[in-house]
């Protein structure tokens, strides 16, 4: 069942890892790899790493039905479609026609559906549990991000070079790094290299 926090440990392909928390389960799905140039990040390399990412919390979305190589390759169309509207909303861009369909397409489909367990203490995903249903999940999540209150929030990282996006739901609004331990830590180095080079 899914956990109200949101974030995951992202692993650089050339060492090192950090905490990224994106604001949004949609737009971490979103940086577990990609296309070009961001295809050296990709976590998404058979479907069994599709359940595993899915099962993880905060969407613990244990799959009762085996992905498939169908689900994978549809899992990647959204990721793409996602990751292309966050950025064009941080962008103040037009949103790409193709890729809003791609979302409106998942989110049509049949979304995991919540039930509580016996007792009524706890929830999960009320079984069968599929690849389709959590990409819906996903997709919704999306649509209500680009539609709702929070649309004007999704931003870049202020970072040299650095393509993660997010949502900033602080409570201020100020929120400019994907991670303070990351390019915060960059800048604020940069920073003081700088004053002491005209010191």
């Amino acid at each position: 069942m899914r956990a109200s926090a949101t974030g995951r440990l992202l692993i650089d392909p050339k060492g090192g890892s950090f905490w990224f928390d994106a604001g949004a389960v949609c737009l971490d799905f979103a940086h577990t790899g990609g296309e070009g140039q961001y295809a050296k990040f990709e976590t998404l390399h058979q479907p069994g790493a599709l359940a595993e990412w899915l099962a993880q919390p905060p969407l613990a979305a244990v799959l009762t039905v085996p992905a498939t190589a169908r689900d994978l390759t549809a899992a990647k169309a959204l990721r793409q479609a996602i990751w292309e509207t966050a950025h064009a909303r941080a962008a103040g861009r037009p949103l790409p026609a193709a890729a809003v369909a791609i979302i409106n397409r998942a989110a049509a489909a049949a979304p995991l559906i919540p039930e509580l367990a016996t007792g009524g203490a706890t929830a999960r995903w009320a079984p069968p549990v599929r690849a389709t249903q959590a990409m819906s999940t996903l997709a919704r999540e999306m649509v209500e991000l680009l539609s709702g209150p929070l649309s004007g929030r999704i931003r870049e990282c202020d970072g040299d070079n650095c393509p993660m996006v997010f949502v900033d739901s602080s409570r201020p609004g100020a929120r400019r790094w994907c991670a303070m331990e990351r390019c915060g830590n960059r800048h604020k180095l940069r920073a003081l290299r700088a004053r002491r080079a005209d010191s």
